[in-house]
């Protein structure tokens, strides 16, 4: 599995599709993205990451930088967030992080 991280319109999407030369309707069906709004209502993390790690691609919007919030539910999804993605990474035979439509390599090698 391939996992794509990083932050909101960085470019995620269009990086993977491009590197791995991937049509819109292909990336559909091989994809799955904002996986870290299905954080929150998880009963199971690891379960959840199981299950989302048997797809080719997942990708995940960072969502720990910025101003914590005040509501506890908030901060609650955004923590299950975090704990999915770090799940995720554990899983994946490659972690990409992509920033300003930059890619990193943080586990495994990039695709051409």
């Amino acid at each position: 599995m391939i996992f794509v991280t990083g932050p909101l319109f960085a470019g995620k999407q269009a990086y993977i599709r491009q590197a791995l030369g991937l049509s819109r309707e292909e990336f559909s069906r091989r994809a799955v993205w904002d996986v870290q709004a299905m954080a929150a209502q998880a009963p199971d993390l690891p379960a959840l990451a199981d299950s989302l790690a048997a797809r080719e691609i997942v990708i995940a919007t960072e969502t720990g930088g910025g101003v914590v919030p005040v509501e506890p539910a908030e901060r609650a999804a955004r923590e299950a967030a975090g704990r999915l993605s770090c799940l995720l990474a554990e899983r994946a035979d490659t972690v990409i992080r992509v920033c300003c439509g930059l890619p990193q390599a943080l586990k495994g090698e990039l695709p051409c």
